[in-house]
């Protein structure tokens, strides 16, 4: 029998992160080298991965950090036909949030917020599975609780871009489960990151009473009277990740403090 250091360490294992450059990306990033891990980081913010690879430097890992378009599925082949290191585990982070009225968004906004969201973790997915065929791996995805319970307003195609991960994400698992690969998705909500902090000042600023109302609103909800930390989203994918979750399979896995009890 493992014990439980053998089954928790990712030592001798890979794993590229998408949207590593801030929040929780970075957070995994910090926590897979902590259990030992071989990184590779990807974003389009090349500053900012540059600053998560000195957030990691102490750690005994390799890391390699490639800036690239997710929006942009050429980018993304041309990626994967570069990489030299392969990774067994893929976790799809990387996201973007615009908030706009549903009467004014346009194609342009639309397509853009499910290129980010959505087709870049199709992609990439396709990519991984196609490398490593019977070899099978681990594949996280992360979507968002507003893909089980919206709530913010001026979010729609938003949420409709994360309820796609959860249903790739089942597809997947059922699909390619038998050929080794194991695939799981966490449901990130309230989690400070730089961009929620974003919008809170964003509405004290602009003394934006609706989305004040909105806050004080998704705060009641919080069974656990508090918001969460990008560390303890990376700890829950930490555990899908490992061989602790090696029965774990097509789960949607909420990170959100009980916001989706009430």
């Amino acid at each position: 029998m493992e014990t439980l250091t053998q089954l928790v360490s990712m030592k001798g294992r890979r794993v590229l992160v998408t949207g590593a450059s801030s929040g929780i990306g970075r957070a995994m990033a910090i926590r897979f080298a902590d259990a030992g891990a071989d990184l590779i980081l990807v974003d389009v913010n090349g500053e900012g991965l540059f600053q998560t690879k000195e957030d990691i430097r102490g750690f005994p890992c390799s890391v390699t950090a490639r800036v690239v378009d997710l929006s942009i599925k050429k980018e993304i082949d041309a990626f994967w036909s570069q990489l030299e290191e392969e990774p067994d585990t893929l976790i799809n982070n990387a996201g973007i949030y615009p908030m706009r009225d549903y009467l004014e968004v346009d194609q342009s906004f639309f397509c853009e917020v499910l290129k980010v969201n959505l087709e870049s973790a199709f992609w990439m997915c396709q990519n991984f599975i196609g490398r490593r065929k019977d070899r099978g791996g681990v594949i996280i995805n992360v979507s968002s609780i507003e893909a089980i319970l919206p709530f913010k307003e001026d979010l729609i195609p938003y949420t409709i871009s994360k309820s796609g991960v959860l249903a790739l994400t089942r597809s997947l698992a059922r699909e390619y489960g038998r050929k080794g690969f194991r695939v799981n998705a966490v449901l990130p909500g309230a989690i400070r990151t730089p961009g929620t902090e974003s919008l809170v000042r964003s509405a004290v600023k602009r003394f934006n009473l609706s989305l004040a109302k909105a806050g004080y609103n998704f705060q009641s909800r919080l069974a656990l009277g508090r918001w969460g930390k990008p560390d303890e989203v990376a700890r829950v994918a930490l555990f899908l990740a490992s061989s602790l979750a090696s029965y774990v399979q097509g789960a949607i896995i909420p990170v959100d403090g009980g916001f989706l009890s009430g």
